[in-house]
């Protein structure tokens, strides 16, 4: 890659994101230096990165550097990329490495992008299944987990990227041919600073040709229609407009991109179902028709995803009372769809809010929980919003409770009939590895439910 030849790049950050950036940059004969503040991950890379410089804990950039790429979830107040911004260097993300790798290729891969608070690992999920039912070598990446600069030097020709609002941030130039912004609520407040500077980040993803958004969220809607793109398209979960994706007599519709009404595939064939799942199914539709995807290969493609581990997933049924682990819901936005999914909840909650807000989300749920267990670090957050919005709901708080201490607990609030919905409205790391951790350890302590249940 001509840009980079014989530049001295920079890449903050040893994990998989890091690694991948490092070799794509290897490839393209760039003089590369690794950092990090682990110097475990760093010694972990000396065997697969010869050729690269690895120095721990750099707080500036080394002398001559002329470009630094980032992991995503370093913040811009870090002190090197602050250093690094106030010397002039330019800070980049992988996703935007990869975007100007792509523009120096002969036939550059197509980008179809989806982001939103929640919902985009479905989304993509379902983008990338319909794209090879119509027999495109299209592949799924960014924040799913394949970094976008391995699809792209694997030569993939369709790319469907999830991308967080992390990766947005430090993406300036990313123009993908077509984007889905699927909804906003407050949420990684803590790294972005303010609801607007959050949004914006997302609105990056509305700058290409095709710009698509989930109309029935008015922030979405507004943003959608001011987006750059020479092409708006709308999706509602109502019967959809002329230039809109949506439901009509129990049917998927696209009214945007045929030549008239053409129905999909029925609702009841969407999985996950539900409003959450039914309205990613019709974004990575939206995506998949602006590429010229017909409706059948939409039809096959929808029916044939499966739905990803710890979203919405029914463990078991003990007692009559469902269990699912929907650990997946690491915000107040989700965990609020997942509760809209029942009528009658034991909700399990609690984690990391990172600054998000509970208070609309117990406010506009509380009718439908016959209980509910915190436990995380901001279970009081919680347990106060609950107080405030509804006082007559039992609560238990456990201070140093286990994940096995939360069912239980819900298991003694729980009636036949209800559902026990782990929808911690929160992020894990306070007391797991990641959400996954946290859905088996809830998975685990369901099951261990099974051989006492009379």
């Amino acid at each position: 890659m001509g840009f980079l030849a014989g530049r001295h790049v920079l890449v903050a950050g040893a994990g998989v994101t890091g690694r991948s950036a490092a070799e794509a940059l290897l490839a393209a004969d760039a003089v590369v230096t690794v950092t990090d503040g682990s110097a475990d991950r760093l010694a972990a890379l000396e065997q697969l990165l010869p050729g690269v410089a690895l120095t721990p804990g750099l707080v500036t950039p080394p002398d001559g550097t002329d470009l630094v790429v980032t992991s995503p979830g370093w913040r811009p107040s870090s002190p090197l990329l602050e250093a690094a911004t106030a010397a002039g260097i330019e800070v980049i993300g992988e996703v935007e490495l990869a975007w100007r790798m792509g523009l120096e290729l002969a036939d550059p891969p197509t980008w179809l992008a989806v982001t939103g608070t929640n919902g985009k690992t479905t989304t993509v999920g379902m983008l990338e299944s319909i794209l090879r039912a119509a027999g495109i070598d299209a592949v799924a990446c960014g924040n799913v987990g394949l970094p976008v600069v391995d699809a792209l030097l694997a030569g993939r020709r369709v790319l469907a990227v999830e991308l967080s609002s992390f990766q947005l941030h430090w993406s300036p130039s990313v123009r993908p041919f077509a984007g889905v912004l699927l909804n906003l609520a407050e949420d990684h407040l803590d790294w972005h600073g303010t609801f607007e500077a959050y949004a914006s980040a997302k609105a990056g993803v509305l700058t290409g040709e095709v710009a698509v958004g989930g109309v029935d969220d008015p922030v979405v809607a507004d943003l959608l229609a001011s987006s750059p793109a020479a092409a708006h398209v709308g999706f509602t979960l109502g019967s959809p407009e002329e230039g809109q994706l949506g439901v009509h007599d129990g049917q998927l519709v696209d009214r945007a991109f045929g030549q008239a009404d053409e129905v999909l595939l029925p609702v009841a064939d969407v999985h996950p179902g539900g409003p959450p799942g039914i309205a990613d199914a019709l974004a990575a539709a939206a995506l998949a028709r602006a590429h010229g995807v017909p409706a059948d290969a939409v039809a096959r493609g929808l029916r044939d995803f499966k739905p990803g581990a710890h979203r919405a997933v029914l463990v078991t049924t003990v007692d009559g009372v469902a269990y699912v682990n929907d650990s997946k819901a690491t915000n107040p936005h989700a965990a609020a769809a997942s509760l809209r999914s029942h009528d009658s909840v034991v909700w399990v909650a609690g984690g990391l809010l990172k600054g998000a807000s509970v208070d609309e989300l117990v406010r506009d749920e509380a009718h439908r929980l016959r209980g509910a267990v915190l436990i995380g670090a901001d279970r009081e957050v919680i347990a106060s919003a609950l107080a405030r919005h509804a006082p007559s709901v039992p609560v238990v708080v456990l201070d140093d409770g286990s994940m096995a201490d939360a069912v239980r607990e819900a298991r003694s609030l729980a009636k036949p009939g209800d559902a026990v919905v782990l929808a911690p409205a929160a992020a894990s790391m306070d007391m797991f590895t990641d959400y996954a951790h946290r859905g088996q350890s809830f998975a685990d302590a369901v099951l261990g439910l099974v051989g006492q249940a009379g």
